[in-house]
């Protein structure tokens, strides 16, 4: 991309930001952002806001580094936890309702990990109840919660939504250009 992604201007802030304020108006407590080499810049542009900031040392293990981070830092806190990714911006907060609410009705029959499927493809942000917390401190690199939603996969309550914009993530300057273009609004 040429800079850190998550910094880039998108829709007139930085790309992390969208996925923040989604939380945010979700009504969610607290939202946690855990952040590496970019700290400062998160902090700055987070300073209003309802966050709290975790720093993650580890950065540049990947992935699991900042999930084990995050997990750690709400344990005991909570009774699940959303994983959002923050170079998804078009993640609504009416799809974190439903995503909490499937999970409320689900969580008697045994589900313990929700999360939104776009065409028919599972997707971000995904809940985990605080019964998995333990299992991400064993994470390492890029693996993300990949490992435990399959070896937990009997406790798994997908939610298909007709939305597959949402689950768009912005990976390379095509896809941020291409979203500017086809979704200018601000």
């Amino acid at each position: 991309m040429g800079a850190p992604k998550l910094l880039l201007d998108f829709r007139g802030k930085p790309l992390f930001l969208h996925a923040v304020e989604c939380a945010i108006h979700a009504r969610l407590s607290p939202v946690l952002l855990v952040g590496g080499e970019h700290l400062q810049f998160l902090q700055e542009h987070t300073k209003e806001l309802p966050v709290e900031i975790v720093r993650n040392p580890d950065y540049a293990e990947g992935m699991a580094a900042s999930l084990r981070r995050g997990i750690a830092a709400i344990d005991g806190r909570v009774d699940a936890a959303l994983v959002f990714l923050a170079d998804q911006p078009f993640v609504p907060p009416v799809l974190i309702e439903k995503l909490l609410q499937t999970y409320t009705e689900c969580r008697s029959a045994g589900i313990r990990i929700v999360r939104p499927q776009y065409d028919g493809i599972p997707g971000h942000p995904v809940l985990f109840d605080a019964e998995l917390f333990a299992e991400f401190a064993e994470l390492h690199g890029d693996e993300g919660g990949r490992s435990i939603i399959k070896r937990h996969a009997e406790k798994v309550k997908l939610l298909p939504t007709a939305h597959p914009l949402w689950g768009a993530d912005i990976d390379t300057p095509d896809d941020l250009k291409k979203f500017e273009r086809s979704f200018p609004w601000h």
